[in-house]
């Protein structure tokens, strides 16, 4: 199979549910695992949804062995190298596919600004050391770097660089890439920016991956299934309907905040305690009340 058919569908950054000791929730990993299998769902691990900077070596071991129990054989687990101390990335990448990783992807090491030439090497060289397909992940918010559509260009003819997923709202930036990625049966295109779901869906992308899907899997999987069958009507109607649940813990909170805030929500579906990986931490109590206000507004407009 090519990677159009290996590499596809709804890709959910998964949150990383921890105690107040900071310590790994399995309970909890197991509880969005089992969610993300019974919708179809991928797993990405130790992204930015799941605080993947702040994930001790240990931990990430135990968070993947623990997803891949439920996922094995039924959906792909992608998983994140994290940190900017690149030879510890070598390092993690054994030990992570025994775990259970099928995919590793990457953002650029963000304390340094990287030149073009910089950024090739790094993704060509821990692509050729990665002894399992590999996927480039783009995402300015965070790296405060783009890397340059002709960059991708350049890596998509790496062996074992298998696509991309991008998070960098720009329009132009995402039809340039996807018409590359449309003309390649080796190189995939995964859309990181969930409130452009429905249109890079029917411009041609192959995923999505968005954080509200640890918390409403099952809108994201009708969404992907109807813009995929062609249904634009009803997938830009599900793109409205997720687009306003997901404010309700992304308005006016910055990144942090809103992962709190959806750890917030999922707490409230009793699914994980809102603990956060310091230097995060939980919501205060007002913005709890306001995540709450938002909950009921949305009950009493549906």
């Amino acid at each position: 199979m090519n990677a159009k058919q290996l590499y596809r569908g709804v890709v959910v950054p998964m949150v990383t549910p921890v105690t107040n000791e900071f310590k790994l929730d399995k309970e909890a990993v197991i509880k969005i695992a089992q969610s993300f299998v019974d919708n179809g769902i991928h797993p990405l691990l130790m992204g930015t949804t799941g605080e993947g900077q702040s994930v001790g070596f240990e931990d990430a071991i135990e968070l993947i062995k623990t997803v891949k129990t439920i996922a094995s054989g039924k959906v792909t687990v992608y998983v994140a190298l994290t940190g900017t101390v690149v030879a510890e990335q070598y390092k993690a990448m054994q030990p992570y596919v025994e775990a259970g990783a099928d995919v590793l992807v990457s953002t650029l090491p963000s304390y340094y600004a990287l030149t073009e030439e910089q950024m090739y090497r790094y993704y060509a060289d821990i692509a050729t050391a990665c002894p399992v397909p590999f996927m480039l992940y783009n995402i300015t918010l965070t790296t405060h770097m783009s890397i340059p559509v002709e960059t991708v260009k350049r890596l998509a003819d790496h062996p074992n660089i298998v696509g991309i997923k991008d998070s960098e709202n720009n329009d132009e930036r995402m039809k340039q890439v996807m018409d590359f990625a449309a003309q390649r049966e080796d190189f995939v295109y995964f859309c990181g920016c969930a409130a452009n779901s429905a249109i890079a869906l029917e411009r041609g992308a192959v995923g999505i991956v968005p954080s509200g899907g640890n918390y409403i899997p099952d809108l994201y999987n009708r969404l992907f299934a109807a813009a995929t069958s062609g249904d634009m009507n009803t997938a830009n109607e599900l793109q409205q309907k997720t687009n306003t649940i997901c404010q309700v813990y992304q308005k006016g909170f910055t990144l942090g905040d809103s992962l709190a805030a959806l750890k917030y929500l999922l707490q409230m579906k009793g699914i994980c305690q809102p603990c956060m990986l310091p230097p995060l931490t939980e919501l205060s109590e007002k913005q709890k009340e306001t995540i709450r206000e938002r909950v009921d507004q949305l009950i009493q407009s549906s």
